[in-house]
């Protein structure tokens, strides 16, 4: 493109040492004249609508900060790609709409620190500066250092490891774009707390956060608890109801286990997700909500779309950004952590004074391999504070008795009865054993175990009565 078709660079100068030196990429010459209008006094600018004229500028001078548009005729990628391996430590703010949903993911994934959202004000885009140069002069205590996030009277985010790091720093990103966001995760990682704190780091954090389970709710039910009813619509609607969708208006809805969703009432949420629109069960009216919707599941949603149980165009529209949470037997440093946290809020809970971990049980904690994630933690937690028996929590966590079963069953074999009948028995054990610890890990929730187990629920009721277990085989 030849010169006379840029637009000129336009550099205020401070005369203050002090005002930061912002970069600005946005290719219409409007958006362009109104970002030097309303940030010109504050900032030393530099404006750019072409991008090699950008790259030149890097090129001669240090920068505070680069605010780059998005466009949906241009492919941000590359430059921004190019920008994190020439300029790794300059801070970028993205310039967004909605149409570029597929563009964010990688946005995000590349390290830009803010997202603003077009139509925008300059008092939106001066926010999102200001926010970052005020983290940027504080003296910030170590990154992996223990963080507790209080959410609400009995909910906090906890994290200490750099992969919760990296996942609470884009959490608190996509909540600004105000996109859908799928949480995908094993159950009792912590789906909901996550979902929390996206809220709450959202515009929408003064609105209302509403959970729904869909695995929880008979699926005859689930239309009419997401979607409302009119009077008369079936037997026993005395009166007209609306749905968690009306009630959450303006706020957030947390669709948990959104896999176990039937696949008629897919079709209704994707038209919500896609002009917010939907007709409560028994009317022709359609009714307009504006709901940010966060999704969770711990099953394998590629699967379930390949056996047509999940809708591929459901999946995408929900999927405007992906946050996976690791089990916590991959951040096992983070053991002890929650292990105080737990400890702390319990005791709060039951007017009792918080026990001690001693090096041993703190050892044990942090080297079981924890299935049922954070919810097992906190049971097992809880029942150390109850009880104050160490030893017993140990003796429970102690990597032998978890082939205690099977050894058992191992020495019940008949003698000559055979390799087969043998290996039969052992198996046996193992898999009465495996159950048992995924049992009390979800504190015998059977629907969440067999989740956790990938098998159907009547398969586990089935081996519940086969291996004759119950509650009291691990107390």
């Amino acid at each position: 493109m030849s010169a006379s078709l840029s637009y000129p660079i336009s550099a205020f100068k401070s005369s203050s040492k002090a005002r930061a030196q912002i970069l600005i990429l946005e290719p219409d010459i409007a958006v362009l004249d109104y970002l030097r209008l309303t940030l010109g006094d504050q900032y030393a600018l530099s404006l750019f609508s072409e991008e090699q004229s950008l790259l030149d500028r890097l090129d001669q001078k240090e920068a505070d900060l680069l605010l780059l548009a998005l466009h949906a005729n241009r492919d941000p990628i590359p430059l921004l790609t190019h920008i994190r391996c020439t300029k790794p430590n300059l801070p970028v703010i993205v310039l967004s709409c909605s149409a570029e949903l597929r563009d964010l993911e990688m946005v995000i994934r590349l390290g830009v620190r803010a997202i603003v959202m077009k139509p925008f004000t300059g008092s939106d885009v001066e926010q999102a500066i200001e926010e970052h140069l005020a983290t940027a002069e504080k003296k910030i205590s170590p990154a992996d250092s223990p963080r507790e996030i209080p959410l609400n009277e009995t909910h906090s985010f906890v994290r200490s490891s750099k992969r919760m790091r990296d996942l609470e720093a884009q959490a608190a990103l996509v909540a600004r774009a105000d996109i859908p966001l799928l949480i995908l995760g094993e159950s009792g990682t912590g789906k909901e707390i996550l979902a929390l704190y996206t809220h709450m780091m959202s515009a929408r954090s003064q609105r209302i956060f509403l959970k729904v389970n869909c695995a929880a709710v008979p699926a005859d039910l689930l239309e009419s608890e997401l979607f409302g009813y009119e009077q008369g619509a079936f037997t026993g609607a005395v009166k007209t109801k609306p749905g968690k969708f009306e009630i959450c208006s303006g706020g957030t809805i947390f669709l948990d286990e959104i896999g176990e969703m039937p696949a008629i009432l897919q079709a209704k949420l994707l038209q919500v997700l896609q002009d917010g629109t939907f007709s409560r069960l028994g009317s022709r009216s359609p009714m307009k909500v504006d709901v940010r919707v966060i999704a969770a599941t711990n099953i394998n949603m590629k699967e379930a779309m390949a056996n047509k149980t999940f809708r591929e165009d459901l999946y995408y529209r929900l999927n405007g950004f992906t946050l996976s949470i690791p089990p916590l037997r991959e951040r096992r440093e983070e053991i002890p952590v929650f292990a105080e946290y737990f400890m702390r809020k319990s005791a709060k809970k039951y007017g009792r004074e918080p026990l001690h971990f001693s090096q041993t049980l703190v050892n044990t904690l942090t080297e079981h391999s924890w299935p049922g994630n954070l919810r097992e933690l906190e049971n097992v937690v809880n029942r150390y504070l109850v009880l104050g028996d160490e030893k017993a929590i140990v003796d429970e966590l102690s990597p032998s008795n978890a082939y205690q079963g099977a050894s058992a069953a191992a020495a019940e074999a008949p003698t000559g009865a055979g390799l087969k009948a043998m290996v039969k028995s052992l198996k046996g054990g193992a898999e009465a054993s495996a159950i048992a610890q995924v049992l009390e890990g979800v504190g015998w929730n059977r629907k969440a175990a067999a989740n956790d187990l990938q098998i159907s629920y009547k398969a586990l009721l089935y081996k519940i009565k086969q291996y004759d277990l119950s509650p009291q085989d691990r107390a």
